[in-house]
């Protein structure tokens, strides 16, 4: 009898546990939006458009198999497109569609494609200024491939330009080796030239896009070869010591030395998986590194065996002493933390999974808390909003030792914490800030 006694006392526990499910199963405080995003991984107030330009860039080269060989380069008209994406007047309910073929090496084609929320080529706010977000994506990626961060950041009161740096496709290793070292040389300064003409314009007011940008608030965002590139943007001069950087042909190699004596006007920086700071292949040394003076934001996965997180990424972290400078980490992942959800076929290769997908984490997630942290430290950074800060500067390096204390029964439906829960991550729900750490070195006085 006793024994019965007690399960229906558990019965009677589950039954109201049971309630308050059916309570929480109930729209979330985040009406029209996923209630597990973190705070600033929604959408913003703004509603968006998107369009594309081309931009010719003067005076470039390309490495061909005759001039790896002999050290001389071709030169080479080069022409990118860079996708905006923008604070606009919208009417129109026909949203973008972002499709892109990928052409794995020795594989069929596979086309992957995202939806978005921003309209295109709507008419632009000008109401105001905005400030602007200059996206670089990693070797051979395209410029919509994070799309959903680039339309979650002009939500909120950005104008976003994403590059396409169309690198050389690959077809076998020498093919390989030429396309990649087009990239050493290219990504900087694409990067230098493509955001000089965007100021440009801006200043000038003749290009419609332009009419919204704040020429004096500038940020800039890599992931991997892209970070590269917007490191030695940032300030970074680059080492031609160690391999690979040192069998760049000594034209592109003084090029690249030239334009890095004039550190863009950017007033922030975001690095995801950035690379070359690994030792076999490091592109810098500790003193370059030091002459970033820009507030960074390092997010990188503490299993990243592309860039080595402890001896690639965190050497970079470390040494960027000229900076005030944070480092997200997810832990358990590799490379592929940043980038939109794309579904593949079930017997899609296992080529295009590996190059889109996190072995662990989810790529939605991923997506969730990289727009969070992202869109905090732009505004912090390039709006000036100081109360961003209390989004980085968490009470807990490790996500998990965070505190959020409840009543019994107390039901939360999705609440983010906020000022009154100072013992756990500001904008993340109760036990939903997990496999994160975040570190913050301070500027060296």
């Amino acid at each position: 009898m006793r024994k019965r006694k007690i399960a229906a006392i558990a019965l009677g526990i589950i039954l109201v546990g049971g309630g308050a499910a059916a309570y929480v199963a109930s729209p979330t405080v985040h009406a029209g939006q996923s209630g597990e995003a973190p705070e600033f991984g929604r959408l913003g107030a703004y509603n968006i458009g998107t369009s594309v330009k081309k931009f010719a860039l003067a005076d470039r080269t390309k490495i061909t198999t005759w001039g790896a060989i002999s050290g001389n380069l071709t030169d080479a008209d080069r022409e990118l497109s860079v996708r905006f994406w923008y604070p606009a007047k919208t009417s129109d309910s026909k949203t973008a569609k972002y499709a892109h073929i990928m052409r794995p090496p020795g594989k069929d084609p596979v086309t992957v494609s995202a939806n978005g929320v921003a309209v295109p080529d709507a008419t632009a706010l000008v109401d105001e200024k905005y400030p602007l977000v200059l996206m670089s994506h990693g070797f051979g990626g395209w410029d919509t491939q994070f799309s959903n961060l680039a339309e979650q950041i002009a939500s909120h009161g950005y104008i976003v330009a994403s590059i396409n740096h169309a690198d050389m496709p690959i077809d076998g290793i020498r093919s390989f080796l030429l396309s990649f070292g087009n990239v050493l040389v290219d990504r900087s300064l694409d990067q230098r030239q493509i955001l000089m003409q965007i100021l440009a314009d801006a200043q000038s007011g003749s290009q419609p896009y332009a009419a919204q940008i704040d020429t004096d608030n500038v940020g800039l965002i890599g992931y991997s070869m892209g970070g590269y590139g917007a490191i030695a943007s940032a300030g970074a001069f680059y080492d031609f010591a160690n391999d690979p950087m040192a069998n760049i042909p000594a034209a592109a190699r003084t090029a690249m030395e030239e334009a890095s004596q004039k550190p863009l006007p950017v007033k922030s920086l975001v690095t995801f998986a950035p690379w070359g700071g690994q030792p076999d292949s490091r592109a810098w040394t500790a003193d370059s590194i030091a002459a970033i003076d820009k507030p960074v934001l390092v997010i990188s996965g503490n299993q990243d065996d592309v860039v080595n997180y402890e001896q690639g990424v965190k050497w970079l972290f470390e040494n960027m002493t000229g900076s005030n400078r944070y480092m997200l980490v997810y832990r358990e992942a590799r490379h592929n933390i940043v980038g939109n959800e794309f579904d593949l076929d079930a017997d899609s290769d296992f080529t295009t999974a590996e190059f889109l997908k996190e072995p662990v984490w989810r790529s939605d997630r991923l997506n969730a808390i990289n727009q969070h942290f992202v869109t905090a430290f732009l505004d912090m950074t390039l709006k000036g909003d100081a109360s961003k800060a209390d989004y980085l500067n968490v009470p807990t390096v490790d996500s998990n030792d965070s505190k959020w204390p409840i009543g019994f029964g107390e039901q939360l439906n999705g609440k983010t914490a906020g000022d009154e829960q100072s013992d756990h991550w500001k904008g993340f729900q109760r036990r939903w800030a997990v496999g994160l750490e975040m570190h913050h070195m301070k500027k060296k006085q």
